[in-house]
């Protein structure tokens, strides 16, 4: 029986396109179900998701949204004494889009219906929910005991396109992750939607949840399988097979968004009393030969593309956390994580990629990194995808050393700039090290490398007359590198 498009995803029931139509309400639900609906729906015309909300909730802005909370006793999964619940998002302000939400218990999938009672609404409940009684949510948020056993936590929360985040023991919101990006930093960008959730119950005890995400867009459709397990880093394992419409190029796979307005290096441009103000200070990617690139973030004065090559794995970094680094009580920088992106099988044929945009304000999400597919998608040939999101502190491999800082200032002469970069520490003796520096067109002279007392660290320093190309730099021995290799389009 072919369904029809309304019947796939109108009016609140997706439930019916696992029951052939049936009317909503608990369907079997297997391994299989959502790729069959992605399948199914990529071979029908693409319609876009309900954004129908009441004028009083379509015109809230920040503030009045945030005054809307999910009331705490009507939390999924809060009676049956479980690791994890689920708290829902009430649709409004930016977010308009309309989410299915299932719990899957017993190899069933059970339709979460919305109700009004299941939110308090700071002021007042607004006006004309009772020509709504479904309206459905936003998205959802996870919750977990990770840092104290008698107390739930959020440890991911799904809301807004394809958007969602996680959350690490003792730290905060920071970066965001994406389903998937189609034009990064492009124009125009198409923005795929999770549609539809189905989320199942953790056994008891249990140090993962399972969810099951169902994404579409005018280009594609796709199925997802994340294995979120909170912990000191957590983790997601994702497993996804996308099913294109049509031939899509300007794909990006584990698309990561984050925002940079300033450090210490480009801080005198802002009246701040903050020495940095940003989410992630570097992209870190590890290259085909086995070493990693360090590339630091920028507040560019126009939307800047880099390619920067890869093998696979790659990730936005918040290196300092110190809170001396950033003197913020509120946004507590200090505590962001940084997200590492590891392939579990090889993605297709393409590198890592890092899109600057420029940002006024903190609030501007200016930043994007992904892997970008060299070739369009095909029409109809599915493509499988699976990776592990790792979120909280720095995770990558401490046996290169990694860089902490760096600073430039005036050089010895006219044209001539100073450039110190700082390294952590370097396995093995520092002395014999010595500097590796690459400006195409320019000029090296001075270059002094030198145990950092006072980090552990190692220091590498020089004088340099700017040429056309990037600079590159890294610490040596024997020929080979025994750091990251920083790398800065210098102009």
């Amino acid at each position: 029986m072919q369904m029809t498009r309304r019947e796939l995803l109108g009016a609140g029931v997706v439930a019916a396109m696992m029951a052939g139509g049936a009317a909503p309400g608990p369907a079997r639900f297997n391994g299989d179900t959502v790729p069959k609906l992605a399948r199914e729906l990529a071979r029908k015309p693409y319609v876009g998701p309900d954004k129908t909300l009441p004028p009083s909730l379509a015109a809230l802005d920040y503030d009045g949204y945030r005054q809307i909370r999910f009331v705490e006793s009507r939390a999924l999964w809060r009676d049956l004494g479980l690791p994890f619940q689920a708290h829902f998002f009430h649709r409004g302000g930016l977010a308009k889009t309309r989410v299915e939400i299932f719990e899957v218990a017993g190899g069933r999938a059970t339709p979460i219906g919305y109700t009004p009672e299941m939110f308090a609404f700071g002021q007042g409940t607004p006006a004309g929910l009772e020509g709504h009684p479904e309206l459905g949510f936003a998205g959802f948020r996870l919750l977990n005991p990770i840092n104290q056993p008698d107390k739930l936590d959020e440890v991911a929360a799904f809301i807004g396109a394809s958007y969602f985040r996680g959350v690490a023991r003792g730290g905060v919101y920071g970066l965001s992750a994406r389903g998937l990006a189609i034009g990064a930093g492009d124009w125009p960008e198409e923005f795929p939607d999770f549609r539809a959730w189905w989320l199942e119950r953790p056994e008891p005890g249990a140090a993962s949840v399972i969810l099951h995400g169902l994404l579409d867009s005018p280009s594609l459709t796709g199925a997802y399988r994340f294995v979120v397990t909170p912990g000191d880093v957590t983790t997601m394992d994702v497993w996804a097979v996308l099913f294109p419409r049509h031939d899509t190029p300007r794909v990006g796979f584990a698309p990561l968004t984050s925002m940079f307005l300033f450090d210490q290096e480009t801080g005198a441009k802002y009246d701040d009393f903050r020495p940095a103000v940003h989410d992630s200070d570097g992209i870190a990617v590890t290259q085909a030969d086995g070493t990693r690139t360090w590339r630091p973030l920028a507040n560019p004065p126009a939307t800047r593309p880099t390619l920067l090559g890869g093998s696979g794995s790659f990730g936005l970094i918040q290196r300092k956390t110190a809170f001396r680094d950033y003197e913020d009580l509120e946004a507590r920088y200090d505590l962001r994580p940084s997200l590492w992106v590891e392939p579990m099988v090889a993605w297709p044929a393409g590198q890592a990629r890092l899109v600057e945009l420029h940002a006024k304000s903190e609030a501007d999400d200016n930043t994007v990194a992904e892997w970008r597919a060299a070739a369009p998608l095909k029409a109809q040939q599915p493509v499988t995808v699976a990776y592990r999101l790792n979120w909280g502190r720095d995770v990558t491999d401490p046996a290169v050393a990694r860089v902490m800082a760096w600073r430039s200032g005036a050089g010895d002469s006219a044209e001539w700039k100073r450039l110190v970069i700082d390294y952590g520490p370097v396995v093995g003796d520092p002395e014999g090290l010595i500097g590796a520096i690459d400006i195409p067109g320019g000029e090296v002279r001075h270059v002094v490398v030198q145990p950092n007392a006072v980090t552990g660290g190692v220091r590498l320093a020089f004088n340099f007359k700017p040429g056309q190309g990037d600079i590159r730099c890294a610490l040596m021995r024997d020929g080979r590198p025994v750091s990251e290799t920083w790398v800065y389009p210098w102009s």
